[in-house]
């Protein structure tokens, strides 16, 4: 039952955790060590990468379809509140913040790229903070482009007007 629950034909938008929003291009199968595998063979445009994921670990690699129309509102809906920057040693941090852009979960992801976004009046970011928001704030903006079937231009464009509208809001707050 658990296997079937876990299909995906070729053609279907897949997110793996490691490497986001790929696309499923093949079905095959292949003998490997002596045993014949059934392979999804996914295609990253953005990495030109390739990788083929055997059928069987597909779901505990983490495999999913993108997400539902209330995950992405819930994530979208993170980007309006309140960053939460905890008050520890960066590299800590910075660890925390790639296990929750690595694990796949939009909301995660959404919640990074709030924490980590930088209205162009404030101050100026360490080009690892800049990494860490690029890497999610792309995370985001693909698999929101996929689900809302346009490009990840766009959608980053989308991300940005949210954080853009909602952040000063919470600088200001500091301020006072």
């Amino acid at each position: 039952m658990a296997a079937k629950a876990l299909s995906f034909d070729v053609g279907d938008y897949v997110v793996y955790p490691k490497h986001g929003v790929g696309r499923v291009i093949e079905l095959m199968n292949q003998e490997i060590a002596g045993m014949q595998l059934e392979l999804y063979v996914l295609r990253f445009e953005k990495e030109k990468m390739t990788l083929r994921v055997p059928t069987n670990k597909a779901e505990s690699v983490g495999m999913r379809k993108l997400s539902s129309d209330k995950t992405l509102k819930e994530a979208l809906d993170v980007l309006k509140t309140k960053p939460k920057v905890k008050r520890t040693m960066w590299s800590r941090r910075a660890q925390e913040y790639e296990a929750k852009i690595n694990s796949g979960d939009l909301v995660s992801i959404a919640e990074v790229t709030r924490d980590l976004f930088r209205a162009d009046d404030q101050p100026e970011q360490s080009y690892s903070e800049r990494q860490i928001f690029e890497a999610a704030s792309s995370r985001l903006a693909r698999e929101l482009a996929a689900m809302e079937e346009t490009d990840e231009p766009s959608a980053l464009k989308k991300i940005l007007e949210i954080l853009n509208k909602y952040a000063p809001q919470y600088y200001a707050e500091k301020a006072e």
